[in-house]
């Protein structure tokens, strides 16, 4: 197969914008069709299948969940069928923490596996990689006061995201990727191996 570097980079960006805009909207049926039909998420808050994160994604938004998304720069190496993307991106969630409003932002990357199926590139594997996160409260006057042991028993990167969504009833994963350590050097690594034909995506994180 002849293929176009410029093209697919192209092509796969479109995909990466599609998925934010589609989700953070709620148009879950064009939100399913950038996944591969074995595609799998991780986040804070789910680990499993792309099928099963879209249902459970959608549940939430009708009951009033948001969590937005924001990308930045895109980084794309592309290998015959297979591609690794990182993306810029922050999360932002708004939700209620010991009674006062908050507001949560994460700043960190996507890092997706892509693969070339009869319909186009489409994402088999994301990844976020969390690098640093803040709380705020949404009212400038209001006191909030967090417990510190339980904000200091998640990862520096997303332990505001992870205490807010603990407190409307998430279980969190407690070793996802930072910006260094062996949870992304293990990422980087199996991005590599993609490129060069491993049979899967990586390994699935799972509680």
């Amino acid at each position: 197969m002849t293929t176009d570097p410029d093209r697919d980079e192209r092509e796969i960006t479109r995909v990466l914008q599609q998925w934010v805009l589609y989700r953070d909207a709620g148009d879950w049926e064009r939100f399913a069709g950038v996944w591969a039909s074995d595609g799998f998420m991780t986040a804070t808050w789910f680990q499993g299948s792309a099928t099963d994160f879209i249902e459970i994604s959608r549940t939430g938004f009708e009951n009033g969940v948001r969590i937005l998304h924001f990308l930045g720069g895109t980084a794309v190496d592309v290998d015959g069928d297979r591609a690794i993307a990182q993306t810029k991106m922050t999360i932002s969630q708004r939700a209620s923490v010991h009674d006062v409003d908050v507001d949560v932002v994460c700043t960190g990357r996507f890092y997706d596996f892509f693969r070339r199926d009869p319909e186009g590139w489409r994402v088999v594997r994301r990844q976020p990689i969390y690098e640093k996160d803040r709380m705020d409260p949404v009212a400038p006057d209001a006191a909030l006061t967090l417990d510190r042991t339980l904000l200091e028993s998640f990862p520096v990167g997303y332990r505001h995201l992870a205490y807010l969504q603990s407190q409307i009833g998430y279980t969190i994963h407690p070793a996802l990727p930072g910006l260094v350590g062996p949870e992304v050097e293990t990422l980087y690594r199996e991005g590599r191996e993609w490129l060069a034909g491993s049979a899967l995506p990586g390994q699935a994180l799972a509680l």
